[in-house]
């Protein structure tokens, strides 16, 4: 049961992953704008993390929905949720009222900090899914259990 529990969050998560990416990777200059809205690194990696985050986004979302590496890729995808709870806690806090830039878009908003609340509890629940695949990686349809298939050492060896 526990397998087929993992199939459906991976396929979740993943295909968030790849959605938010999608929307995203065919401008990167929004996605940079959307980095920079939040205030919250040097100007110098703001680029470099605007351009590849949707990247990132688009290999870890793959990965998942195709059950390949899946703890290393349960385990990104649970860094970067954490990642941005705290990016988007840390602009509430502020009262700093801009797009999450989650789905593409980003930058000013006047009435973002009445989504603050969701995002966050959304980006929570699929961080928790997230960290049910590392305790679990292995789960049903995945490339992981073709790969990677143990073989049961036979018995007196």
């Amino acid at each position: 049961m526990k397998e087929w529990v993992g199939l459906l969050l991976r396929l979740v998560v993943g295909g968030v992953w790849i959605v938010a990416a999608g929307l995203k990777v065919t401008d990167p200059a929004q996605s940079v704008a959307a980095v920079r809205a939040y205030q919250l690194l040097p100007g110098s990696l703001v680029t470099p993390v605007g351009q590849l985050l949707p990247v990132i986004e688009l290999v870890v979302g793959v990965m998942l929905v195709i059950g390949l590496l899946t703890r290393g890729a349960a385990v990104i995808s649970a860094v970067l949720f954490v990642a941005f709870i705290i990016g988007i806690a840390s602009v509430w806090a502020r009262g700093i009222n801009i797009d999450c830039g989650c789905f593409g878009g980003g930058g000013a908003d006047p009435d973002a900090a009445s989504q603050y609340p969701w995002e966050i509890a959304r980006d929570a629940a699929l961080l928790a899914a997230s960290l049910f695949l590392v305790w679990l990686p292995s789960t049903k349809l995945s490339l992981d259990s073709v790969l990677f298939r143990r073989t049961p050492v036979p018995e007196g060896s």
